[in-house]
C-alpha cells in the first residue's frame, strides 16, 4: 500500500511539473506573440520623446535622451490653432454622430424585429444590399445631394445621415441582438398599458445595453479615425479634425518634425484606446450575445 501511494505521489508530481511547463510555455508564447503585435504602439509612444534625428537612429523604443518637445511644438501646430481646437472639432462630430446613430439605429431595428409592416422584406433586403455596398460608390451623390442643400464645409454632412440610421451594419447588428431576446417583458407591458414607444425606451433599451454600446463604441472609433469624409466636406482648417490636423502638420513644410506627428498621434489614439478599455467588458458581451444567440 505505501509503494502504492509513493507512486501515485509521483505520477502526481509528475503532472503538476508538466502543467507547469505547459503553463508557462503557453504564457511566454502568449507574452511574445502579444508583444510583437503591440510593438508598434510601444515604439510610437517611444518616439514620441525622442529627438528627429534620434527617431531614425535605431529600431529601439526607449528613448536615450528623452524629452516633451514634440508634444510642446506639436501642439501648437503650423496653423494659428493649437491641437485642442481639432479635438473639440472632432468632439462636435463624433458625439451627435454617436448618439444619432445609437437611437436611430434603434428605432429602426426595433422595428424590423419586432412589428410587421408592408415592404419590410424588401425594406430589410435594400438594408442588407446596402450593407454590402462599398462606400466609394455613393461618394459622389452624397456630395451632389449635400452641396445642393448648401451644407459644403460644415459638420452636418458627417453626422446627418447617421441620425437617420444611415449605417446598415448597426441597424443589422442590433437587429441580430433583438431577435436573439425573449418578447415575454414587452408583451407583459403592452398587457399593462405601454405604448410601442415605452415599450421601447423602458424595457428594450435596457436589454440592448451591451449591443448598443458596441455600437457607439465602434461609432466612435470608426469617426475618431475617418479621414475620407472631413477631407471631402470640410475646407475650412478652423473646422478640421485631428485626422486631417494630422496630414495638415506633414504638408504645411518639407522639413517636418516627425516626434511632432507621433507626439500628436499619440494623442489622438488616445481617446479610442481610453473608451475601449473602459467599455471593453460591454463591448466583448455584445459582441458575443449577438454572435451566439443571433
Amino acid at each position: 500500500m505505501t509503494e502504492f501511494q509513493a507512486l501515485n505521489d509521483r505520477l502526481a508530481a509528475r503532472r503538476a511539473r508538466v502543467r507547469l511547463i505547459s503553463t508557462a510555455v503557453r504564457y511566454v508564447l502568449l507574452f511574445s506573440v502579444g508583444f510583437v503585435m503591440l510593438y508598434p504602439l510601444i515604439w510610437l509612444v517611444g518616439a514620441s520623446f525622442k529627438t528627429n534625428s534620434e527617431i531614425f537612429s535605431g529600431a529601439g523604443f526607449m528613448p536615450a535622451n528623452p524629452t516633451a518637445d514634440g508634444y510642446v511644438k506639436g501642439w501648437q501646430t503650423s496653423t494659428p490653432y493649437t491641437f485642442g481646437r481639432f479635438f473639440w472639432n472632432s468632439f462636435l462630430i463624433i458625439m451627435p454622430k454617436v448618439i444619432g446613430t445609437a437611437i436611430s439605429c434603434t428605432m429602426a431595428a426595433y422595428a424590423f424585429a419586432r412589428f410587421d409592416f408592408p415592404l419590410k422584406k424588401i425594406l430589410f433586403g435594400s438594408v442588407i444590399a446596402i450593407l454590402l455596398l462599398p462606400n466609394v460608390v455613393t461618394r459622389i451623390p452624397q456630395y451632389i445631394l449635400f452641396r445642393d442643400l448648401g451644407w459644403l464645409d460644415t459638420f452636418l454632412p458627417l453626422w446627418v445621415p447617421s441620425a437617420f440610421a444611415g449605417d446598415a451594419f448597426f441597424v443589422f447588428m442590433l437587429v441580430q441582438f433583438l431577435r436573439s431576446l425573449p418578447a415575454d417583458m414587452e408583451e407583459a407591458a403592452r398587457v399593462d398599458g405601454a405604448n410601442s414607444l415605452q415599450t421601447l425606451v423602458y424595457i428594450v433599451v435596457p436589454m440592448l445595453a451591451p449591443a448598443l454600446i458596441s455600437v457607439c463604441l465602434f461609432q466612435f472609433m470608426w469617426t475618431m479615425n475617418d479621414f475620407m469624409g472631413p477631407l471631402i466636406y470640410l475646407s475650412s482648417v478652423d473646422k478640421y479634425p485631428v485626422s486631417l490636423a494630422l496630414k495638415l502638420s506633414i504638408d504645411t513644410t518639407e522639413a517636418f518634425e516627425w516626434n511632432r506627428i507621433l507626439a500628436m498621434s499619440v494623442l489622438t489614439i488616445t481617446p479610442a484606446l481610453v473608451v475601449f478599455f473602459a467599455a471593453q467588458r460591454y463591448f466583448i458581451e455584445g459582441i458575443s450575445s449577438g454572435g451566439v444567440k443571433g
